[in-house]
């Protein structure tokens, strides 16, 4: 059997000029380029605006979180409520992408400093108000959540502006994000008591925001996306790359369309029955785990011990705002790059400023007008919590997101300009007065169940010192000393007005001590009297 093939049309083809090879394959194909690229920014513009109409229909809130004096959680407190956190994650399918414009809420994690004055805070949709508090208060019961106005409104969001000055950057992995970075358990050593093995790396970053005067604020901004698991294929894809495993090329659609027809004519007329089938399995040449050096063994696991725990997308923040007479760049911008290089593990990954797209520097080509738009951009973002503007985030999992942001461990940290919740709470004393109900038995004191015999009253404080009062004053006419004409003692002091006086102090002393609160009373006033600061700001929404 003869198989004829023309090539006479393709020859003719190429031997034309090449500017009529490149017209004529325009015109012919060029159009459907054309096409599917102008249909491609059709589709993202519909997407954009679906998801802006969407998200508009969000509300958030902001929560200050306060945590008790005397901490001694270490991160894998925080690193449980990123866990909880977790459970924000939501599948979303066709119909809701692209015509509801639904996407994954996210969370923000914040440390603010104002004059010195510190504040952890998380902004949440308020449909995840509950979930977030249910993660604070099961890691944390003794914390405090309040609801605060943003604190971003108080500075401009136009530069330049003639009062204030402003220094951001967005913070990216110097590697691959699958590499993770140094992590809190690395910061443990054996020296020292046990409350002290742990050295905390969040105490440069405390002691830089307390040591901001009057003018300046720092804020300090992580966003968290909730992900699926996904993305654990990604770490072996990297497992890979190390140890130089060649990818298997996946067949095209035109080469398994090839194979279809290959294969379907071979049922009428055999071409290749006598050929004999070859194997296709090359040679490995990928490392083995004793062939690797000591740096590519440590990525390999920690590239498994990163895949091994829950993962979200994830971008940082930081923005320096002060007045142009107060600003001190140098001491944040500097201060904040060391902040963050405790972090760097030199044969695994570290987190570096993004110099070359978002920190607000130029050095060449227009510098003032790029610089201009960088500081807008940035504070915009900030402002707006936008977790895709800027660079792509990155993937980091729920132990390095509680190294980048957990609350101070006490026994490494002392800031007196920390916001902390008042002392620990306890319940009330069985035999405290306060308020009786009828019918409830008193042990502490005998006087007590005259008061209780109206059934549906309730009495004050007073108003239980008054009734021991009477009742004492009836008793004490046989006592000895007593005058009947005055009432009164031979010293001249009134019965009841004694009792009353002994009875509340006794009552006053129950209610108010506290040894510990004492204890860290007297710690931060030592600290105050080293570093002196003035009071809160009136425009700080957490004071």
């Amino acid at each position: 059997m003869n198989i004829l093939i023309d090539l006479t049309p393709i020859q003719d083809f190429l031997s034309l000029p090449p500017d009529l090879i490149l017209w004529r394959f325009f015109i012919y194909f060029g159009w459907m380029i054309l096409a599917l690229l102008f249909l491609y920014g059709v589709l993202q513009v519909w997407l954009m605006k679906k998801r802006q109409q969407w998200t508009s229909t969000i509300d958030y809130t902001l929560l200050a979180i306060d945590i008790p004096r005397g901490n001694e959680q270490t991160p894998k407190a925080v690193e449980n409520i990123f866990t909880y956190l977790a459970g924000a994650h939501g599948s979303i399918n066709f119909f809701e992408k692209w015509f509801e414009g639904k996407v994954q809420l996210s969370f923000s994690l914040e440390i603010v400093s104002i004059e010195g004055y510190i504040q952890f805070i998380i902004r949440t949709p308020e449909k995840f108000r509950n979930l977030v508090e249910s993660a604070v208060y099961s890691q944390y019961p003794d914390a405090e959540i309040s609801e605060i106005d943003d604190y971003v409104d108080e500075v401009p969001h136009k530069y330049p502006d003639d009062e204030y000055d402003i220094w951001g950057s967005e913070y990216i992995h110097a590697s691959n994000h699958m590499i993770p970075i140094k992590v809190y358990s690395k910061f443990e050593h054996l020296i020292g008591p046990s409350e002290t093995q742990f050295k905390d790396p969040s105490a440069s970053l405390i002691d830089l925001c307390s040591s901001l005067g009057p003018g300046e604020q720092l804020w300090y901004q992580i966003i968290v996306v909730p992900i699926g698991f996904d993305w654990m294929e990604e770490g072996d894809e990297m497992v890979d790359k190390i140890l130089q495993k060649k990818k298997k090329a996946k067949k095209g659609f035109f080469m398994q369309f090839l194979e279809w027809v290959g294969d379907f004519s071979e049922i009428f007329y055999s071409i290749w029955g006598d050929v004999e089938e070859k194997d296709d399995k090359a040679k490995e040449d990928s490392l083995s785990m004793i062939e690797l050096t000591p740096k590519q063994k440590h990525q390999v696991e920690g590239v498994h011990d990163k895949v091994s725990k829950l993962g979200f997308k994830v971008k940082i923040r930081t923005v320096y705002v002060s007045r142009k007479e107060d600003m001190n760049k140098g001491k944040v911008a500097n201060g904040f790059v060391g902040y963050m290089k405790q972090f760097a593990s030199l044969d695994l990954n570290n987190l570096k400023p993004d110099v070359k797209y978002t920190m607000t520097k130029s050095e060449y080509f227009r510098k003032n007008e790029r610089i201009i738009r960088k500081k807008n951009n940035i504070i915009n973002n900030y402002v707006n919590r936008d977790a895709d503007a800027g660079r792509n985030p990155g993937i980091m999992n729920i132990e390095e997101l509680a190294t980048l942001w957990h609350f101070p461990v006490e026994a490494s940290v002392q800031s007196p300009f920390l916001q902390k919740a008042p002392g620990r709470k306890a319940e009330a004393p069985s035999s405290l007065p306060q308020e009786i109900e009828a019918g409830i038995e008193a042990s502490s004191a005998d006087f007590l169940s005259e008061v209780q015999e109206n059934d549906d009253k309730k009495y004050s404080l007073d108003e239980v010192l008054e009734k021991k009062e009477i009742s004492d004053s009836l008793d004490s006419k046989s006592k000895p000393g007593y005058n009947e004409s005055n009432k009164e003692f031979e010293n001249g002091e009134a019965l009841s007005e004694r009792d009353y006086k002994h009875e509340r102090k006794i009552l006053e002393e129950k209610m108010c001590k506290d040894k510990d609160n004492e204890g860290n009373e007297a710690k931060i006033n030592k600290k105050n009297n080293v570093n002196s600061k003035s009071s809160p700001p009136e425009n700080l929404p957490f004071a």
